[in-house]
């Protein structure tokens, strides 16, 4: 039963994705109960981490023990889920199935490119995601009831420090804590009339024949993501997490064919034009100006960001609040302006953060606020902000005192892994459990098979 916890959250992340073609020879290669596992839930399982780890360095892919392990260990989570009466909300199912769906719509381009790449239909996809979800979440449900009321106290935290060899402690580079406060400039009246002409003029050119839509998306559009998509988009009028509110509502307004009027997002002013629509799904395409700001512009927001600091630096304004109440970063600004790494953490090492903030933060001591400093973003806007450098860390081995949090985050997994191997090792034998042979070389299924043994005996 050894990373039974890291096998968990394999089979819990990839466990539902959407598979390619089923293999032309499967078989049943194990079962728990009623509940059995076929070669190809673990062969697509794998094909689907790959998948996911397309470019990543260092993605760890799981073996087929690993994953056969991952399904023995949810199928048993799921009956034991049954057996204590605990159940889903449909309506949750729904939605994600939903959401999983118009994910790989996006990702492939197209409902049709899905359903040739998938070799069924949507509907059919739909059917095939319900149960292994249902099952995903009574399993989630069953593993929390086992290990979400686990404590940890300091002094365990410090006796599974002590007890990991020394040599065997993580070392850190040096790493910054940094909070932000972001505010973009907003051009000037006369040139957003101007740019949103421009729109107007392309609008005409569409409706008149004379050009294409997709022609001046590839000349005029300034949306990043034209280059691979041709300013295409699958949209749902329920996704309001993902779109710009203004930019969802003056699209589902359209019919087929038809262009928008000239639309004012947080990203710049748009036209869309409707491709096709079906209920509360469409695709769409747009074109994207963002109205250059100018120097003025951008020294005003200078002057008032200044202002702002010079409360943060008397104390008249706590940093959080300020964020709150001035801050545009829609990705910091319920964090109080934080940034964090991608595994969440606001901990980060200096090559994380863009090159005008290392140049900031370079004479910066830990407790202090950067001038404003104008910066590009990924999507070559101009912005300005301030900078609170709030903690810099010494390149360091893992110690208690600068990494009590990353510690105890260990010892509570190792503390909740150990619980559950204890509970796996109690309930296995209640069950009835078959391993194909073909597995049995497989290190980590000993007491599986001890049941299985058990079980024809």
């Amino acid at each position: 039963m050894k990373q039974v916890f890291f096998i968990l959250l394999i089979v819990g992340s990839f466990g539902a994705q959407a598979q390619t073609k089923k293999v032309v020879a499967d078989k049943i290669i194990a079962q728990v109960g009623d509940k059995i596992i076929l070669q190809s839930d673990v062969t697509n399982a794998i094909l689907d981490v790959k998948r996911q780890a397309q470019g990543q360095e260092n993605a760890i892919i799981p073996t087929e023990c690993q994953v056969l392990e991952g399904q023995l260990i949810q199928k048993a989570l799921v009956l034991q889920a049954m057996k204590d009466s605990l159940t889903v909300n449909d309506e949750e199912i729904e939605n994600q199935m939903e959401n999983r769906i118009r994910s790989f719509i996006n990702s492939y381009g197209s409902k049709e490119i899905l359903e040739e790449i998938a070799g069924k239909t949507v509907y059919q996809m739909k059917e095939d995601f319900k149960e292994a979800l249902r099952e995903q979440k009574l399993a989630d449900q069953m593993r929390g009831k086992i290990v979400d009321n686990i404590k940890m106290t300091p002094t365990e935290v410090k006796a599974y420090y002590n007890k990991t060899p020394k040599d065997s402690l993580p070392f850190y580079e040096s790493e910054i804590e940094v909070s932000q406060i972001v505010i973009h400039p907003k051009a000037n009246k006369d040139v957003e009339e101007y740019v949103s002409k421009q729109l107007y003029d392309y609008k005409r050119q569409v409706e008149s024949g004379s050009k294409k839509f997709e022609q001046l998306v590839k000349f005029y559009s300034e949306d990043p993501g034209k280059t691979e998509n041709a300013g295409q988009y699958n949209l749902n009028r329920n996704d309001k997490n993902m779109w710009d509110p203004a930019f969802l509502s003056g699209a589902f307004r359209l019919k087929e064919g038809q262009i928008s009027s000239v639309i004012k997002s947080k990203f710049g002013l748009h036209i869309i034009q409707m491709v096709s629509r079906s209920g509360d799904d469409a695709v769409v395409r747009h074109i994207l100006r963002i109205p250059p700001v100018t120097d003025e512009e951008i020294k005003e927001t200078k002057q008032k960001l200044d202002s702002i600091r010079k409360k943060l630096v008397d104390g008249s304004l706590a940093f959080g609040e300020a964020v709150s109440k001035f801050s545009d970063d829609d990705g910091s600004k319920f964090s109080a302006g934080a940034v964090s790494g991608k595994d969440g953490s606001t901990y980060i090492t200096m090559d994380q953060v863009d090159k005008e903030m290392v140049i900031a933060l370079k004479d910066m001591k830990p407790g202090s606020f950067s001038q404003p400093q104008v910066f590009t973003d990924e999507r070559g806007s101009k912005k300005v902000r301030i900078i609170y450098l709030k903690n810099r860390t010494e390149p360091h081995r893992e110690n208690l005192k600068e990494d009590y949090n990353r510690v105890a985050n260990r010892a509570m997994e190792d503390k909740k892994s150990g619980i559950l191997e204890k509970w796996f090792k109690e309930h296995i034998p209640t069950y009835y459990i078959s391993i194909d042979k073909s597995f049995g070389a497989c290190t980590g299924l000993e007491e599986w098979r001890k049941a299985a043994i058990e079980a024809r005996n």
